[in-house]
């Protein structure tokens, strides 16, 4: 499903190189759930991006169900990820001055949804988030942790086979982030894959496969000596 083959991230600052990620190659199948750890710094929010199609690899590929993320257009990556994937991240980037529901609908639009279809379906996802009785506030009439459902809802409303999760409970006290790994639990047994960064070593031991970034290379937990930096696999 999720593939990286020896990539290679560098930065430029104050003209000397950085290094984001080393040589890392990773195999995630379909339906699986990872977390990725790490200190800050480590690379998992450029790993993160990349297999998004956000951020393109300074060496190495990216496939996404057999795709090659960046030996393709702009407007194909956008297609792709539009198709594929939905993202959350801990800054929950709502539009203040849009509604929940409009802001659920934001990413039907895009998608060419009709407007009432638009509507149908993102009530349907801020109700199973539980906001079914929120769909007109406003982000500032919500409550952080239902700040973040709404960002869970937007992230479903196009019904993406990959979540990516970028801290997605790192502004959030810890009843609201077990209710957010709960809901990410449910999506996974409801097939979806999901890739996840967080600090919290709790939401981390949650997933099926936990993966950890040092110093921009990869290695899984359950295999301390496995590191990507000899080009060798990790598959989650």
């Amino acid at each position: 499903m999720l593939c990286m083959e020896d990539v290679t991230k560098t930065y430029q600052l104050r003209r000397q190189p950085i290094v984001g990620l080393d040589r890392a190659s990773l195999v995630i199948e379909r339906g699986d759930f990872v977390s990725l750890v790490g200190p800050s710094g480590s690379g998992k929010s450029t790993l993160l991006l990349m297999l998004g199609g956000m951020l393109s690899p300074t060496s190495g590929r990216v496939l996404l169900d057999g795709h090659s993320l960046y030996d393709t257009s702009a407007n194909a990556r956008a297609s792709l990820r539009q198709r594929y994937i939905g993202f959350v991240f801990q800054s929950f980037h709502l539009v203040p001055y849009l509604t929940a529901m409009e802001n659920v609908q934001v990413p039907l639009y895009l998608g060419g949804l009709p407007r009432q279809a638009q509507r149908d379906r993102a009530a349907a996802v801020l109700d199973r988030v539980g906001l079914g009785n929120r769909l007109d506030h406003k982000p500032t009439e919500l409550s952080v942790g239902q700040q973040q459902r709404v960002a869970l809802a937007r992230m479903l409303a196009n019904d993406p086979s990959v979540i990516l999760a970028d801290e997605p409970t790192g502004s959030l006290d810890p009843e609201t982030a077990s209710h957010v790994i709960d809901f990410l639990e449910q999506c996974h047994a409801d097939g979806k894959t999901i890739v996840m960064v967080t600090h919290d070593p709790r939401a981390a031991q949650r997933a099926k496969h936990v993966l950890r970034l040092c110093e921009g290379r990869l290695i899984r937990e359950d295999s301390p000596g496995t590191s990507l930096r000899e080009g060798r696999r990790v598959v989650a």
